[in-house]
């Protein structure tokens, strides 16, 4: 079975290789968001930043500031870490934030590593 949108996520991931490439290691999640938003920018692709989740909790819309990095093309959403290494909580708040927002395919991405495939790790929502 081919990967949910497994074009777009390709796409997004040569993006992302290519800002690592350029920028290393090290620096604060803003500066690849940053960075990311100017190439998806350059490559006509649409996406939005830090995009507030709304939380529902019963009849009650909870507002509590969750916020998604990046969402690109409505349909992949991205979670940026510049972090020692990925922790299960991380994985475990983007399928929330999925889950939330609808979106069945997310990319949590952790930008502080040598090469950036240690760092990246596919995410798929189970909608059954």
């Amino acid at each position: 079975m081919e990967f949910l949108h497994g074009d777009l996520t390709k796409k997004i991931i040569g993006i992302c290789i290519r800002v690592h490439r350029i920028l290393g290691p090290g620096l604060l999640e803003s500066v690849y968001e940053e960075a990311l938003c100017y190439e998806f920018k350059l490559n006509g692709m649409q996406f939005q930043r830090q995009v507030g989740i709304p939380v529902s909790y019963g009849d009650v819309e909870l507002e509590l500031g969750f916020r998604a990095d990046l969402i690109v093309e409505n349909k992949v959403l991205l979670e940026l870490k510049s972090v020692e290494r990925l922790a299960p909580v991380h994985a475990k708040t983007m399928l929330t934030y999925m889950r939330f927002t609808e979106i069945e395919v997310g990319l949590l991405i952790n930008f502080n590593v040598n090469i950036l495939s240690e760092g990246l790790k596919r995410l798929m929502l189970d909608v059954r």
